[in-house]
């Protein structure tokens, strides 16, 4: 795994992105990064952290990581990560919206993010799906199989206690080891089970 792209899209749960994309920069790994206008909303409202959609402070968002990190603007639809010639490995929507999932079941890719996402299903390569919401609606649920038809993985964030988490942290960890250990990057990120 080389180069993987994240899309931030306007669900809840900013805070597992924040800590995402730092793992796999420190993994040794390339992040293509682009975010929505209503993820820039969900992060003032949830981090007390205020960014451009368009052109936002890397740092303010990844630390040292933004060093690993390539951003590209959702309009940006003539992006490299929009064309399936151009090699990315994997693609992570984290966290994704039902308004976004929508678009991908429907294949409408009408920003990059929904592109990115449209690529990785066309060309068979992994697209995790990172959902974060409660209850969901049968329409939701129907997107959910579609799009997993298609070849995607859901991975809902729900955290799990296993692990004994004893912080919102732990929490997120755990997510974003779920996420990982999908693309097959193997993280010591949290406590395993079995490894009490």
């Amino acid at each position: 795994m080389k180069r993987v792209f994240v899309g931030m899209t306007g669900a809840s749960g900013a805070r597992y992105t924040l800590a995402l994309v730092p793992v796999l920069v420190g993994a040794g790994i390339e992040v293509a990064f682009s975010m929505s206008d209503s993820a820039a909303k969900v992060l003032r409202l949830e981090e007390e952290i205020v960014v451009d959609a368009g052109e936002p402070d890397l740092e303010a968002l990844f630390g040292k990581a933004a060093a690993g990190v390539q951003f590209f603007p959702q309009d940006m639809v003539e992006a490299p990560v929009s064309s399936g010639s151009f090699a990315v490995d994997a693609s992570i929507l984290c966290p994704l919206s039902m308004g976004t999932l929508g678009s991908i079941a429907a294949g409408t890719s009408a920003n990059l993010i929904e592109r990115a996402a449209d690529v990785m299903l066309k060309e068979g390569r992994p697209l995790v799906l990172v959902p974060r919401e409660t209850p969901l609606s049968l329409i939701h649920l129907e997107n959910m199989v579609r799009v997993a038809r298609a070849g995607a993985v859901v991975l809902p964030a729900a955290p799990a206690f296993y692990h004994h988490p004893t912080s919102i942290d732990d929490l997120v960890r755990h997510i974003v080891t779920k996420i990982t250990d999908r693309l097959g990057i193997r993280l010591d990120l949290i406590q395993r089970w079995g490894e009490r």
